[in-house]
């Protein structure tokens, strides 16, 4: 699938694909509602134009989506293309040791319980380390700075999965 197929895809199909990249319903909705998109620049900006007008409503059912670091599942059903970005974009954080797998999942208890949702990083690319930093660090913010980072890293979860729905699409 290429651009100009996701451009022509049924409403409804167009939605499922845009929701294996951002689990907000409204999102997913307003994405083929914006559609035809006349380049990947065009899609990526328009991605970030929806994203920043939902509500915190929104960004906390897409929070909902993703497993907590270090897990495997999510609070909400995930696509299985979805369950595998996932996995891969948390891969190093599977590789860590024992002491540092602990100590995420206190991270998280403790961040869910601080701010009333799971920590959100883009992890591709991060080790366990850097995760592990940023929580730690995170933890000290405000409730609405917290909520504005968190939505800032969904936001670039959004952009590789976007960019992964077009190369995997591109490449069957």
């Amino acid at each position: 699938m290429t651009l100009e197929e996701i451009n022509r895809l049924p409403s409804q199909e167009v939605e499922t694909e845009f929701s294996k990249c951002c689990g907000s319903t409204r999102w997913a909705k307003r994405m083929g509602e914006a559609r035809p998109f006349a380049n990947i620049g065009q899609l990526f900006s328009k991605a970030d134009e929806i994203w920043w007008s939902l509500s915190t409503d929104d960004w906390l059912e897409a929070f909902r989506a993703h497993p907590k670091i270090g897990e495997k599942k999510a609070a909400t059903a995930q696509s299985a293309e979805a369950q595998r970005w996932s996995a891969q974009e948390q891969s190093q954080s599977q590789q860590a040791a024992a002491e540092t797998k602990a100590a995420l999942a206190e991270g998280n208890l403790r961040y869910e319980d601080r701010f009333g949702f799971i920590f959100i990083v883009c992890a591709a690319g991060k080790s366990a380390g850097e995760i592990l930093a940023s929580l730690s660090q995170r933890l000290g913010n405000n409730h609405e700075t917290e909520r504005r980072i968190a939505a800032d890293e969904q936001r670039k979860i959004t952009q590789l999965r976007l960019n992964r729905l077009v190369d995997s699409s591109s490449s069957k």
